[in-house]
């Protein structure tokens, strides 16, 4: 299906690696220029040099930048002024009891997955508004709406998201900009393949099995049974990114393999 995407511009942040780079990939599919964005400047160039090689049409571009950072990001700013499509992909997480949740841990949680992406929202909405079109996607998680109480921190930013999804939304109304939210659930980034093999490296069975197995221990909840693919993900991306997703305005988008057990 063409998605009606070809020639804009996106900024993925977070994109050399797991659901951001897929998102990219699907993007570029369609005939988007993506800005790769990582803190890591080697990592980004690799991840542009993949994907020219891949989609030879497009022309993504070297956005490497610690989006934390404010003069990073305003140097961001200044060398990519406008874009048709941004997704807040960048977060940070691990599991965390709430005794060991010191307030720079809060701090840093905060910063990094709401302040930044909020700061980056603001610098380029105004410019959406003003050309009448764009898309803004934040990736929030199934934790979101059913917190675990494995990682409050991370949990507590997630849930941020949704709601300043919703607000931003209040400010596009009778245009063709959207502000939306994907609430992926358990998915197989890079590191999660990596401990699933540690967990099961004894065991003389396929990747397949150890998923499952995985899965039946930790994860009963899921109707899935496997991890959600990064591509997975990435095509629900570049869908809410088309033409054809312009009536969802403020929506929680959830991909979670059947995790949330509520209806809403």
């Amino acid at each position: 299906m063409d998605m009606g995407l070809h020639n804009r511009t996106a900024l993925v942040t977070g994109s050399t690696k797991g659901i951001g780079k897929a998102i990219a990939i699907e993007l570029a599919k369609e005939g988007v220029h993506v800005l790769i964005n990582g803190r890591n400047h080697e990592e980004v160039e690799l991840t542009v040099n993949e994907l020219r090689s891949s989609f030879p049409s497009t022309s993504p571009q070297n956005a490497a930048a610690d989006i934390t950072d404010i003069k990073q990001r305003e140097a961001l700013f200044e060398h990519y002024p406008q874009v048709d499509i941004l997704v807040n992909n960048t977060g940070i997480y691990e599991i965390m009891s709430y005794d060991e949740v010191t307030d720079e841990i809060w701090d840093k949680y905060f910063r990094t997955n709401v302040l930044a992406a909020n700061a980056l929202c603001k610098f380029y909405l105004p410019r959406m508004l003003d050309s009448n079109y764009g898309r803004m996607i934040f990736i929030a998680s199934e934790e979101a709406v059913m917190p675990s109480g494995q990682m409050p921190q991370y949990c507590m930013t997630k849930s941020m998201l949704l709601s300043l999804s919703k607000s931003l939304s209040k400010l596009t109304i009778g245009t063709e900009v959207t502000v939306n939210t994907i609430m992926p659930g358990p998915t197989l980034s890079e590191n999660v393949h990596q401990i699933i093999e540690g967990i099961y490296a004894d065991a003389d069975i396929t990747f397949a099995d150890k998923e499952k197995r995985f899965m039946a221990a930790n994860l009963p909840q899921s109707e899935l049974q496997r991890f959600i693919r990064p591509a997975e993900i990435g095509r629900l991306a570049a869908f809410i990114c088309s033409p054809y997703a312009s009536a969802f305005k403020g929506s929680p988008i959830r991909m979670d393999g059947g995790m949330v057990p509520t209806i809403y």
